[in-house]
């Protein structure tokens, strides 16, 4: 396994207080998967205190400590961004995601601290100073069969967010889920646990399915069958037509993204809200994030779309194309059109592509027209301040977008002649 030379050092300076570093979690996973290894999260076991840790990793660079009492420490270095913690148990004492008791212990043995992982992919090692693997529950040959596996039924219980890391990673992994897996998820749902958790550990967990699943149709359709619909309750109202909509337009989504996380979370989103009533779209929205920026764009995007699906009707489409820049960025909605028409490929490219173009044209693919004429072209041209100022400015900037006037003189020369002030 590939390990970034920094670690190496650390695990190296570790080994000499008598402690090993493991590789845990994602990366191990990630690297076997044979994708590209993103977050290190480091174990250390066998060090007897964590301010001996933080004493060791300052050496090397900087430390912020971010979980005392789950023995954690983010370390930073050359741009980079590490976790390091100590080995602990998890015990459920009370409702809620905080409802746990921890207790570090650095001299666990590995197969007793991987125990409070969620699936058997994720509680795999790598010891960093031997090169050595660690997999105490088998999660190397669940990756080869492809099938998501939880490790313990009494733990993996405990926290009904594992639904939603399940769904997601079946759809991200294109897995199946163990039968037995499924059997705790649909449990969880039916007791009504997933309805406890803040939404804001849901949405991250659907963040992830809709961003970086080829597929995101499969989540939806575990999320189903798991009867884990709950937390979306919008989408338990659509009929058949709807959910085959759904599940199609949400692939095709995916085949658009770009790898900007803003701008795909708004297209995943308008994809999945494409069916909804605008007032339900902000109800779903608003049941999964406090993310203002997300709703409002997916709110302008789906009302325009419904506004301007018969654009190219018109007659002056040079001022319609203009006016619609002001609303949205065009080459951004060009994208949202293409979900409208998922399942029409010709009207797609036809209606699209020449929407794009015309904007490309006019210069309006990415923002609107810059105005002639500014408030302050007004006072310097000799006209007095006016609480009119905005209304005259609105109506010479509509002439523009109209080709009636093209020059910042020639806006000025109407001003005069038209006597507005």
């Amino acid at each position: 396994m590939i390990v970034p030379e920094i670690l190496i050092s650390i695990s190296d300076e570790l080994f000499k207080y008598g402690a090993n570093a493991f590789l845990v979690g994602g990366s191990v996973r990630d690297f076997l998967l044979d994708l590209p290894v993103k977050d290190y999260d480091i174990e250390v076991f066998g060090l007897k205190n964590l301010q001996l840790l933080e004493d060791i990793l300052l050496k090397y660079g900087e430390v912020r400590l971010v979980g005392k009492s789950f023995g954690v420490l983010k370390f930073f270095y050359e741009g980079g961004e590490f976790d390091f913690s100590f080995p602990r148990r998890e015990k459920k004492v009370a409702a809620g995601h905080c409802g746990f008791e921890v207790a570090i212990d650095p001299f666990m043995k590995f197969k007793e601290a991987a125990k409070r992982r969620d699936f058997t992919i994720n509680a795999m090692g790598y010891e960093i100073k031997s090169g050595r693997f660690e997999d105490p529950f088998f999660g190397k040959r669940d990756l080869q069969e492809r099938v998501l596996r939880h490790i313990d039924d009494k733990t993996f219980i405990e926290d009904p967010l594992r639904v939603y890391r399940g769904v997601q990673f079946c759809a991200r992994f294109d897995f199946m889920m163990d039968p037995g897996t499924k059997r705790l998820c649909k449990e969880m749902a039916k007791r009504g646990e997933l309805l406890e958790l803040p939404k804001e550990r849901v949405f991250e967990e659907i963040k992830k399915l809709l961003l970086k699943s080829k597929k995101v149709s499969v989540g939806f359709k575990l999320l189903k069958e798991l009867e884990a619909l709950g937390y979306f309750f919008i989408l338990e109202k659509f009929d058949s037509n709807k959910w085959r909509r759904l599940l199609h337009r949400v692939d095709f989504a995916a085949t658009l993204r770009s790898g900007d996380e803003k701008k795909d979370l708004v297209l995943m989103f308008c994809a999945v809200c494409m069916d909804m009533s605008l007032k339900e779209s902000k109800e779903f929205i608003e049941n999964l994030t406090a993310q203002s920026s997300l709703l409002n764009k997916v709110t302008i995007y789906l009302s325009t779309i419904k506004e301007e699906v018969d654009l190219f009707k018109r007659e002056d489409l040079k001022y319609e194309i203009r006016k619609l820049s002001l609303k949205v960025n065009i080459e951004d909605f060009c994208d949202i059109c293409k979900l409208f028409y998922f399942d029409d490929e010709e009207r797609r490219e036809f209606y699209c592509n020449k929407l794009l173009k015309n904007a490309e044209k006019l210069g309006v693919s990415k923002k609107p027209p810059t105005p002639l004429i500014l408030g302050r072209d007004l006072i310097d041209s000799g006209f007095k301040a006016s609480p009119k100022f905005k209304e005259i400015l609105a109506k010479i900037y509509d002439l523009q977008l109209r080709d009636e006037i093209r020059t910042k003189e020639e806006a000025l020369n109407l001003i005069k002649k038209e006597e507005y002030l």
